[in-house]
């Protein structure tokens, strides 16, 4: 039985525990022990889902811009860029986006450039996979 989960599983790994207990014929309950137990699984979400700043925290940051701003005005000439590595989804509910993982599985990450100004970010894209990251790549994507 835990070789015709396991093999479900290699199949479509977005099945829900219900699916693949109907499909081997067993309870939620043994799907479940198999699952967690003896394959090692947990359930994940692959959406990404930023913390949210209070609206004190908000006003703050805005106050503090502002008036550097203000104080610094060639600033508001200065575009810049940056790249960080962020995780991965196409637009779907949380429900949809949920995959089961082994303990090994990587976590799906993409390379997210980034390029603002004083407004705000003005460009973004993401590095294909394998792409070195460098002046070239850079100059391309702008």
């Amino acid at each position: 039985m835990i070789a015709k989960v396991r093999t479900f599983l290699r199949n479509n790994r977005r099945l829900t525990v219900q699916e693949i207990a109907d499909d081997c014929g067993i309870s939620m309950g043994s799907c479940d022990a198999i699952l967690t137990d003896d394959l090692h699984m947990k359930r994940v979400c692959a959406k990404f889902v930023p913390r949210l700043q209070t609206d004190d925290q908000c006003e703050q940051h805005q106050t503090i811009a502002s008036d550097l701003l203000e104080r610094y005005i060639f600033l508001k000439n200065i575009m810049t860029g940056d790249e960080s590595w962020v995780y991965g989804y196409d637009p779907e509910t949380k429900q949809q986006s949920s995959q089961w993982k082994g303990p090994s599985s990587p976590r799906p990450k993409v390379m997210l450039l980034a390029f603002f100004d004083s407004e705000g970010i003005v460009h973004h894209a993401y590095a294909p996979d394998g792409q070195a990251i460098n002046i070239e790549f850079y100059l391309e994507v702008l």
